[in-house]
């Protein structure tokens, strides 16, 4: 593939998805990049993290919703 395919191939890219969402794809794509390199060479955080032996709790409250009726009296 040459240079003027390269060109196009990102001209077409950019109109399809717009300038910020194909930031955001470009991240992600970096960051999977690095994270499989990272992988290949050992350094994988999922088995840290599955290594941990404390479980981690996550407290959740509740929210009640409060919904007035209109006021239908004219």
């Amino acid at each position: 593939m040459g240079f003027k395919e390269l060109i196009v191939i990102l001209v077409i890219a950019l109109v399809v998805f717009g300038t910020k969402r194909l930031r955001n794809i470009g991240g992600d794509l970096g960051s999977a990049i690095k994270n499989f390199k990272d992988a290949m060479n050992g350094n994988n955080s999922v088995e840290t993290l599955e290594s941990d032996s404390q479980p981690k709790t996550i407290e959740v409250k509740a929210v009640k919703k409060v919904v007035r009726k209109p006021n239908t009296k004219r």
